[in-house]
């Protein structure tokens, strides 16, 4: 089976713009760089990857190109633009030609943001126009209490690429469930949006079986089908929880529960056509596409 990530992260700590991580638990509070995943990505057989933002700049979406032109296994980039600036579409377009190809998307990293309904204010008009008039797409990283607000913003972006980051971060450690799953449904209804099969597994609380994610994924299935979930390992974060072998073969089971025949959709083709990059992914050519 072809294999593409479609959500991972390097980062390097001196770069000194990371402050999600004066807080993150202090296994990650440490450089992650391509040759840390290189021989795990190789025995996974993964041929390409989605490297997404993790700081709220542009030098770092700067530094992720540099990375990118160094390793041909990362197809393209999801940066970072403050949405709010007065001259964010001239700040997207400079992004966009500096990254020569690579800038696949943007993530404002909304659900840092105190106020729920942020992605809904008249203020980001300008940079959603921008991101749709280059075609670029954008990833929503959201909690619960965004999902409405996101909701509001796509019945106005009709035509916008849309992925939802992490299935829309359940509070699975908290037992919640009913909060996540009405909006989810909602959103899935509108036909530009997909949604991430990844980052399910550090929602857990520690200890909690992997079994508790049944219900959250089932769900998922039934509102989006094969067709617009896309999976990705969210490394490295993904090791709070687990190894990036342990998530794969995870998600893979349960994608064989629910869909046995689109397991090449899920692990790839969908996120080639939801992200379009220019660079292919080297798929070796023993791995048999799933139909």
């Amino acid at each position: 089976m072809n294999l593409v990530d479609a959500h991972q992260h390097y980062w390097r700590v001196d770069r000194g713009d990371y402050t999600w991580l004066h807080d993150a638990p202090a296994s990650l509070q440490r450089d992650f760089l391509p040759p840390d995943l290189q021989a795990q990505r190789s025995a996974a057989g993964v041929a390409g990857s989605v490297l997404v933002q993790a700081a709220a700049s542009e030098a770092e979406t700067r530094y992720l190109f540099e990375l990118a032109r160094a390793d041909r296994s990362i197809l393209g980039v999801v940066g970072w633009v403050d949405f709010e600036a007065p001259d964010a579409a001239a700040r997207i377009r400079a992004l966009a030609r500096d990254g020569d190809g690579l800038l696949l998307g943007l993530r404002p990293m909304a659900q840092d943001h105190a106020d729920p309904d942020w992605l809904a204010r008249p203020a980001l008009d300008a940079a959603f126009d921008c991101l749709q008039g280059l075609d670029l797409a954008f990833d929503a990283l959201v909690r619960p209490p965004q999902l409405p607000a996101l909701q509001r913003r796509l019945r106005r972006e009709r035509e916008l690429r849309v992925v939802l980051d992490h299935a829309g971060k359940p509070d699975i450690a908290h037992g919640r469930y009913d909060d996540w799953a009405a909006p989810i449904r909602e959103l899935a209804a509108l036909p530009k949006v997909s949604c991430k099969f990844s980052g399910l597994l550090t929602e857990l609380a520690p200890g909690m079986p992997t079994g508790t994610l049944d219900p959250y994924v089932d769900h998922l299935f039934a509102c989006f089908g094969p067709a617009r979930l896309i999976w990705g390992s969210d490394w490295p974060v993904l090791t709070l929880r687990g190894s990036y072998a342990h998530w794969l073969e995870l998600a893979r089971a349960l994608a064989q529960r629910h869909a046995p025949h689109a397991l090449d959709r899920i692990f790839s083709r969908n996120a080639l056509a939801f992200y379009r990059p220019r660079r292919a992914p080297d798929f070796p050519a023993s791995a048999g596409a799933i139909p």
